[in-house]
Formats: structure tokens, C-alpha cells, sequence
């Protein structure tokens, strides 16, 4: 028409729009980078507890055996984080006469600022065999 009274309607992203997208985006892979280790460990740990498991099926090892395997194998081979401790694992008595390791320990992940994420892990694993009491 004469006068140009037609005007297209602009579609698509604007730029605006664009910058909010990636700031949010920013966002979630800035939290996962500061939290994926974190898990990473805790699975090289649960991998240490099930290795720790299996390899006690082996023999007529202790309480006190298993808790040895832990400290001076386990801790140093699977993982280096200053979080989990020899102390943070424990042997527990199942009520079937069993017994089972169990892991637990905080750990503190600084975010933003003074922002932290605390993230509880919590881990337990069954003993092939009974342990021996001493």
C-alpha cells in the first residue's frame, strides 16, 4: 500500500533476553563446577568402601583389621580430600549378626562471597562376611 502502513513483526530472541539466558546459564555451571568434585570424591569413596567389602570376604579379619585396611589402604589409594578422616568411618553391628562400614562427613564448599554450600554424605556398606569379634 501506499504509505507504507505494512510493518513486519519482528520475531526471535531479544538481546536482552539473550543476556538473561546466559546469566542463568552462568549460574547453574558455576554452582556445578564448586559441587562436582565434591561428588566425585564421595563416589571414589564409596568405591573404597565396596573395595574395602569385597576384600574382607577374603579371610577371618577383625573390627579392628578392617579399620586398619581403611587407614592405611583405602584413604590414600581412592581419593585426597582433607574432609574424610579414618574417624568419619566406622564398623557397625547389623541386628542378622553382620556387620557393615559406614561413612559419614560434611563438607563445606565455598560458593560466592561468603556463601557456602554444606553438602552431608552418607554412605554404608555390608561386609561379605560376619567380623570377627575381638
Amino acid at each position: 500500500t501506499a504509505g507504507g502502513g505494512c510493518m513486519k513483526r519482528q520475531s526471535g530472541i531479544t538481546l536482552i533476553g539473550f543476556v538473561i539466558i546466559l546469566v542463568i546459564a552462568a549460574f547453574f555451571i558455576y554452582t556445578a563446577m564448586k559441587l562436582v568434585p565434591a561428588y566425585m570424591d564421595y563416589l571414589n569413596v564409596s568405591k573404597a568402601l565396596n573395595t574395602v567389602a569385597t576384600q574382607s570376604n577374603s579371610g577371618n579379619m577383625s573390627v579392628a583389621d578392617v579399620q586398619r585396611q581403611l587407614d592405611t589402604q583405602q584413604l590414600s589409594q581412592y581419593f585426597a580430600d582433607e574432609d574424610i578422616e579414618a574417624k568419619n568411618i566406622s564398623v557397625v553391628s547389623m541386628p542378622n549378626g553382620g556387620s557393615s562400614l559406614k561413612l559419614s562427613y560434611d563438607k563445606k564448599i565455598p560458593w560466592i562471597y561468603n556463601i557456602d554450600f554444606l553438602v552431608h554424605f552418607e554412605k554404608t556398606v555390608a561386609l561379605k562376611m560376619q567380623a570377627a569379634q575381638e
